[in-house]
Parts: structure tokens; C-alpha cells; sequence
């Protein structure tokens, strides 16, 4: 009997700003996304993260919001009713997007955050929302955060960039603009893919 065929996964990188704890009262207001790489049987191969992008602002769904949470990423929620893409115009040209691109690859998308939690929730709920399904499909998931902890030997809750070897971060500057923390976490993943692993206090 053969062996079953391995069918390779993209890793594409995604950050979303929002202005709220959960979708639905709250609303996101951009998502970026950057491809960081393809994992095969054998190996995982990155890639220029500024290469394949995709970025919207969106117009808000609700009147709520969390002041310090829409502080954080410093989009104008009053701007975005006027010029924020529509939710389900925005996240329909995600999912074409994300099929284009993992179509190229030849690979099943993987969206990958740090963590995943928070931007899975809402892109997930969104995409679900407006355009009734998921390109990533319902677990199509990878949190760095658990990928670290696991690497490290360290209890998840442990885990922050300011306690990981220097080397696995990447030099960019964490800016709370979703398509640039994108780009930044793709090379995160692409550093954190190729380390073998090993006590986090070890030399940086």
C-alpha cells in the first residue's frame, strides 16, 4: 500500500486591527495579510513576505467600540464609515486572493498569526459572516505562539517576544498597521520554522 500523499500547506501571515474583544458588537477595521512560506513533507520554504500582500480598511458594522482598543491602532472609525471597503466586497477579494495565491503554491492556505487567537476570531467570523465560507476552511490555523512554546519546551502562557532568543524576531518594528505587523510575523514564523529548538535562556 503507498504511502498517503502529504499535500503541502502556504502559510500566510495575517494581522487585524480592531475595535473590540469579539466580532459582532465590535468591528474590524483592517486586516493585512503577507504569504511566509510553503511547508512540504520534507522542509518549509520561505519567501519574500513583501512579495504576495493584501491589506483593506473596513467600514465599521456597529456604533460600539472600546476606546483604548480603537487607540491601539489609531484608524479613525468617523474616516472609515465614509472610505472603509465594505465587509463583504473586502473579504470577497480576500478569498480570491488567498485562492490565487495558494492555487500558485500549489498548497492548502494556512492562516498564521501571534497570536491567532484574536485575529482568527474575528477574520473567521467575518469571512463566515459575509461571504459564507472560509478559505481556510474551519481549522486552517497555526498560532506561533504554541509553535514557540512547544519548540522552547515552555508553558504557553510563558510565552512573549521579549523572552525569545533576538535571533528568531524579525528586525521590523511592531507598528499596529495590520499589513506591516503582517510582513513582521511572516518572518517570525519563517525564523521560528527553521530553529531547531532549545531552552530559551540559551546565548541569543
Amino acid at each position: 500500500m503507498s504511502a498517503r500523499r502529504v499535500k503541502a500547506s502556504l502559510y500566510i501571515s495575517v494581522d487585524i486591527e480592531a475595535d473590540g474583544p469579539i466580532p459582532g458588537p465590535y468591528s474590524m477595521l483592517s486586516f493585512g495579510a503577507a504569504v511566509a512560506g510553503v511547508q512540504d513533507a520534507d522542509t518549509f520554504t520561505a519567501v519574500d513576505p513583501q512579495r504576495r500582500t493584501f491589506y483593506r480598511e473596513l467600514r465599521p458594522i456597529s456604533e460600539e467600540f472600546v476606546p483604548e482598543a480603537l487607540a491601539v491602532s489609531g484608524l479613525d472609525r468617523e474616516r472609515l464609515r465614509t472610505e472603509g471597503a465594505e465587509p463583504a466586497t473586502a473579504l470577497g477579494e480576500f478569498t480570491e486572493w488567498v485562492r490565487e495565491v495558494g492555487a500558485e503554491a500549489g498548497a492548502q492556505p494556512v492562516m498564521c498569526g501571534y497570536p491567532a487567537s484574536y485575529d482568527w476570531t474575528f477574520l473567521y467570523w467575518y469571512l463566515i459572516r459575509f461571504t459564507g465560507s472560509s478559505p481556510f476552511g474551519h481549522s486552517g490555523c497555526l498560532d506561533m505562539k504554541t509553535l514557540y512554546a512547544t519548540k522552547a519546551g515552555v508553558p504557553l502562557r510563558a510565552v512573549a517576544k521579549g523572552t525569545m532568543p533576538r535571533r528568531l524576531l524579525s528586525r521590523r518594528r511592531h507598528t499596529h498597521h495590520a499589513l506591516d505587523d503582517a510582513v513582521e510575523q511572516a518572518e517570525l514564523l519563517a525564523n521560528l520554522m527553521a530553529w531547531q529548538g532549545g531552552s530559551p535562556t540559551a546565548p541569543h
